[in-house]
């Protein structure tokens, strides 16, 4: 009977992975229009000869109260300039960017055939980290001056959960979940186990449209803080048990274990070790386990109700 099970298992793994190296393959073959356009350099570069050129190339990034005069001020700022070059140090080529964005599209058609990828355009944004990747329907603007690495001098006085994503690796992962967030949508009055899961279906997301991009890296948490969430994660589904604060409805819990921050408050002498967001990696870990006990695509996955995941998901931590 052992061997009978040990060979279901194989069967399993194999007819799984070649399912996905079917589906790779299929998306592969989707085409996508877009283009890259760097603002960036053409902004700052620009002459009083060429930057009607600039303006006409780029009419939404030219409202009437940014005259010529504004321009050039900005364009011959010694710091704006400065920002300039280190940033042409790490995207002179932005090919490989480019790349990345063209799988990230063709993954995004595959689950969504409606979809239409956007045209993309890089610029600077003197590091307003908090709005990394703006995306308005037919437009996707790149900030790029908050990739220039984790280290880059420029971040000295950020704090460290900042700065580890400010890194050209996580470019795309910050442009991946400005899609998402624009296809799901929270609906209110939802209990702290239902706001998980939510996060947990953006997450799966995520592992849908990046699958060649690590969950480390998908977490945005360091290494340190991505193998604590591993170890503890039985030990922090046994917190929010015992604690009751699965059907709890307090927006406190948003702070404390959802959005982003250094780490993830449970009032314990050691939270420093943990990563913020520790509720999203356990959402991420239910809506995991529900896939995997239940068949259905992806799209059906992001219209289904948290509480029904939950009572399907038949999680269960490893202790």
């Amino acid at each position: 009977m052992r061997f009978l099970f040990a060979g279901f298992i194989v069967l399993y793994c194999f007819f799984s992975c070649s399912d996905k190296k079917n589906n790779e393959k299929e998306i592969s073959e989707i085409q996508v229009d877009f283009s890259v356009k760097r603002y960036e350099v053409d902004f700052y570069n620009a002459t009083y000869e060429t930057l009607p050129k600039v303006k006409q190339k780029y009419p939404y990034l030219f409202p009437n109260e940014f005259t010529d005069s504004l321009a050039f001020a900005k364009i011959n700022d010694q710091q704006e300039q400065e920002l300039f070059r280190e940033t042409q140090k790490i995207f002179t080529d932005f090919s490989s960017e480019e790349n990345q964005l063209k799988s990230l599209f063709k993954h995004v058609k595959y689950y969504n055939p409606e979809y239409t990828a956007p045209h993309v355009i890089t610029l600077l944004t003197n590091i307003d980290y908090e709005n990394r990747v703006i995306y308005a329907d037919s437009l996707l603007l790149v900030s790029l001056d908050v990739y220039l690495g984790k280290k880059h001098p420029f971040y000295a006085d950020y704090p460290n959960y900042i700065k580890e994503n400010n890194t050209k690796e996580h470019l795309i992962v910050d442009v991946a979940n400005t899609i998402i967030d624009a296809q799901i949508k929270l609906q209110s009055n939802r209990t702290f186990v239902q706001k998980m899961i939510f996060e947990g279906k953006k997450m799966y997301a995520l592992d849908s449209y990046l699958p060649s991009i690590s969950d480390k890296e998908k977490s945005g948490f360091n290494q340190d803080k991505f193998n604590w969430a591993l170890e503890n994660e039985a030990q922090v589904w046994m917190y929010f048990i015992d604690r009751k604060l699965l059907f709890s409805t307090d927006s406190k819990l948003n702070q404390r274990f959802l959005e982003n921050a250094p780490f993830s408050k449970f009032y314990m002498e050691q939270d420093n070790l943990s990563p913020g967001k520790i509720g999203v990696f356990i959402g991420w870990q239910i809506v995991k386990s529900y896939m995997k006990h239940n068949t259905v695509s992806l799209q059906e996955l992001l219209k289904k109700d948290e509480e029904e995941i939950f009572q399907k998901s038949k999680y269960k931590p490893k202790k």
